[in-house]
């Protein structure tokens, strides 16, 4: 088995989506300071409307109003889409966000707009969010030490942990992280498991208990004897899990946007919702006479 790398996850500049464009023009703006100006107007807007039902917010009041509203969610969108447009991709999400809004601020429904795209900026920051914490778990469980003080006759070798074979002991000082998984030969210990459960409240080990690698030896020195390999220990595994749920992220937007699918998903919904605007507009200027 290969050792797991977490430096070779493809998609760690790819899952940014959408953001990877935004961040360039407005990356010394805070991401979740746009959808709170744009929240706040758009409830002080509908409270004037439907609520307080001022007279003066009518018209091109409301238009304006609106509009300022919209733009410090629609302008890292449009931003997107013109950056897309000139790598030669016309049929994106950023396009279509673009259109329905535009469309519904277009037919007079000015809240609307305002909300969609609310919604959806707030929809790629959650993720952004969830994709930075991804990386951090992934920067946090490369804990793994570079070497490992293992009994070779009557001394102890200072070597690299995936030379260290099952079943020899390792010696682990103050300080240091347990290079591999093994079993506890010394007649207690205290670890911090924290890189490894999250759990901060350092936790008593005593002889014959199972300890993992990556956990940090807080008291005296200890000897461990060695049950799993380098590439199949605690660490390597959830690196390996990290991965693969990685990877399968990775399948499922591809299927959204790399396949005959999702090519064809943009330009059907422009043109459905064309047909409608045409179908609807006609209906409309036929009701007036």
């Amino acid at each position: 088995m290969q050792e797991p790398n977490h430096r070779n996850y493809s998609n760690d500049n790819e899952d940014d989506g959408c953001c990877n464009n935004q961040k360039k023009t407005f990356k010394n703006i805070p991401h979740y300071l746009p959808p709170i100006i744009s929240f706040t107007l758009l409830i002080v807007g509908l409270a004037f409307s439907c609520l307080l039902k001022l007279s003066f917010f009518e018209g091109v009041a409301q238009f304006i109003w609106y509009f300022v509203a919209y733009l410090p969610v629609g302008l890292p969108v449009l931003q997107s889409s013109i950056s897309t447009f000139k790598q030669g991709s016309y049929f994106n999400e950023f396009s279509l966000m673009l259109a329905a809004t535009i469309g519904a601020f277009f037919i007079g429904e000015y809240p609307e707009g305002v909300a969609v795209m609310l919604f959806y900026s707030v929809g790629e920051w959650l993720q952004e969010r969830a994709v930075r914490s991804a990386k951090n778990i992934k920067a946090l469980l490369d804990v793994r030490p570079n070497s490992a003080h293992v009994l070779r006759g009557e001394h102890y070798q200072t070597i690299d942990p995936k030379s260290v074979v099952i079943s020899e002991i390792i010696q682990i000082k103050v300080g240091e992280k347990i290079p591999l998984d093994g079993e506890l030969i010394t007649e207690k210990a205290m670890l911090n498991n924290a890189a490894l459960t999250g759990e901060s409240k350092p936790q008593r080990h005593y002889l014959s208990d199972s300890v993992m690698a990556g956990a940090i030896n807080l008291e005296n020195v200890i000897d461990i004897r060695v049950t799993k390999g380098f590439d199949n220990n605690a660490i390597a595994r959830i690196l390996t899990l990290v991965q693969d749920a990685a990877n399968r992220k990775s399948k499922i937007k591809n299927r959204t946007t790399d396949s005959e699918i999702g090519k064809n998903l943009y330009p059907n919904c422009r043109g459905a919702g064309g047909c409608h605007l045409l179908i609807t507009g006609f209906i409309g200027i036929r009701l007036r006479f």
